[in-house]
């Protein structure tokens, strides 16, 4: 039968006709398999790494494996009614969390989701939660201090905007409590705080969203929640969603700290992921890539120029250790990442010396750039001065007759880690830990015994609080101690320091 000429003319003008319509096409993959929070889809040839993938029953996943004949995703959702055949659609997107002061005083969950019964968040903005670190060029070095309220950090192992300081210990240390003494002692210093919750019980986020509450701290400071209860790979985007959240603020040239609590359940459930997608182990179970996972979210973390609008986030990362073992593999990846860390050592945490920070083994690489000059003029010598006593401690252990110069370090040493001790949530400001360790520093302390001390120093913060705030105010303006502050204080304390001495010794 042949084709008659009006018939194909017909033809061809039906098509001239519907050529400026628009053919559009939709990838859709079918599940292969489907368990463990993990699924291999069919049939999405042109599915992007880390994309958003949606499948039936209003359950998202995201695309972690591109092998030849399929992806391999993990579900962000329940999967128990989805089943081998179901339809999976591309939707284009990488995972993105909404972004802003919205978020202030907020809990959500790693997808920017509300979960804190105050209604949803009103925002329109967003930002994919995985963005590349900004270029060195872009970058300013660490100058401003970060001030944590802590005089051990604060003085010994300072902590500047745009640092990465990593705290690493055993479990039950004290880790949490220095990062929330952190977020409390920003009140007032116009930077906002991001809280990253990883692996934590849902009672323990509840405790520390009140206590941040009763501080004051809530306004500034926005919750990231994926608790022991959320399947893996929710908790393994929580940092990332906290990062981008953070660089919202950072790009408008403010400061922000962000903590992660912690790593380690991060990598915890990275390598469960994983496994899971059939992904090669190596050492110790991880995954080759999880150097990679840890190095591309901390580096997020920096000070911008002023032509990039002078912006900080600093990012206080924390690692629980088994045993003090730092030498594992997580512990030595973060260590190698990081700008320096803070040492909780379970020892000194069972003899009640709070927070047990090992200043040994802590260290800062930003180091004295990142203090006022005035903490640089009374803590210069602390370091020396409590190694010196811990070598003169265990030494003594095994002597009875000690000469006086090796007492008065032991003495000495004594006092300034009673002076170190510090409460939980009560943070103290740099200019009271400045005539603390100033009055150390002058020997005003010999006299008084070692009981005694940390009475000492509050009723001399009390003197000159109430009648001598103008030194306060001189060493919070000028971030320094001049020749005549100092005469100044050596008078005060001085007087102090006998009135106090004579007063003890009637009070026996």
């Amino acid at each position: 039968m042949g084709l008659r000429p009006d018939e194909i003319s017909s033809i061809i003008k039906e098509q001239i006709k519907r050529y400026d319509e628009v053919v559009e096409t939709k990838d859709i993959g079918k599940v292969m398999t489907i368990g463990d929070g993990v699924s291999l889809i069919h049939g999405l040839d042109n599915a992007m790494l880390g994309e958003l993938l949606e499948f039936p029953h209003e359950v998202y996943g995201m695309v972690m494996n591109l092998e030849e004949d399929y992806v391999g995703a993990v579900l962000l959702g329940q999967s128990d009614e989805i089943k081998e055949g179901d339809e999976v659609k591309r939707t284009g997107k990488i995972i993105e969390v909404p972004v802003g002061d919205e978020m202030l005083g907020r809990v959500v969950n790693p997808l920017g989701q509300a979960i804190d019964g105050q209604g949803p968040i009103l925002t329109n903005k967003t930002r994919p939660i995985e963005r590349v670190a900004p270029g060195v060029m872009t970058r300013k070095s660490v100058s401003v201090p970060l001030q944590t309220g802590i005089t051990s950090i604060d003085a010994i192992i300072p902590i500047g905007r745009g640092q990465r300081e990593l705290i690493i210990g055993d479990r039950q240390t004290g880790k949490t409590a220095i990062a929330i003494d952190t977020i409390l002692n920003q009140k007032g210093q116009d930077i906002y705080c991001v809280y990253v919750a990883i692996g934590q019980k849902n009672s323990t986020v509840a405790q520390i969203v009140e206590k941040l509450r009763q501080g004051g701290a809530m306004d500034y400071t926005t919750i990231v929640s994926a608790s022991a209860s959320e399947l893996a790979p929710v908790q393994y985007i929580a940092p990332y969603a906290g990062s981008a959240i953070a660089e919202e603020w950072l790009d408008k040239g403010k400061d922000v700290l962000i903590v992660y609590d912690d790593l380690s359940k991060h990598a915890v459930a990275y390598r469960t992921v994983s496994l899971l997608l059939k992904r090669p182990p190596g050492r110790e179970a991880y995954p080759g890539d999880v150097f990679y996972l840890h190095s591309r979210l901390l580096e997020r973390a920096c000070r911008l120029n002023d032509e990039m609008g002078g912006g900080s986030i600093t990012a206080l990362p924390i690692i629980e250790t088994q045993a003090g073992d730092i030498s594992a593999y997580i512990p030595t990846n973060v260590i190698s990442i990081t700008d320096g860390q803070i040492f909780l050592q379970q020892d000194l945490f069972n003899a009640g010396f709070r927070p047990a920070i090992d200043t040994g083994l802590s260290v800062s690489r930003v180091g004295s750039a990142a203090q006022i000059k005035a903490m640089k003029q009374v803590s210069g010598s602390l370091k020396l001065e409590l190694a010196q006593f811990a070598e003169m401690q265990a030494f003594a252990q095994f002597g009875s007759d000690l000469d006086n110069a090796t007492k008065a370090v032991l003495d000495h040493g004594q006092k300034v880690r009673e002076v170190l001790k510090q409460a939980q949530y009560s943070p103290r400001s740099v200019e009271t830990q400045v005539i603390t360790l100033f009055a150390l520093k002058h020997g005003f302390t010999k006299q008084i015994p070692v009981n005694k001390i940390n009475l000492f120093m509050d009723e001399l913060l009390e003197e000159i609080a109430e009648n001598h705030d103008d030194y306060i105010q001189e060493i919070k303006e000028a971030k320094a101690i001049s020749p005549e502050l100092e005469a100044k204080l050596k008078e005060t304390i001085g007087t102090f320091a006998e009135r106090f001495v004579k007063t003890a010794e009637k009070e026996g």
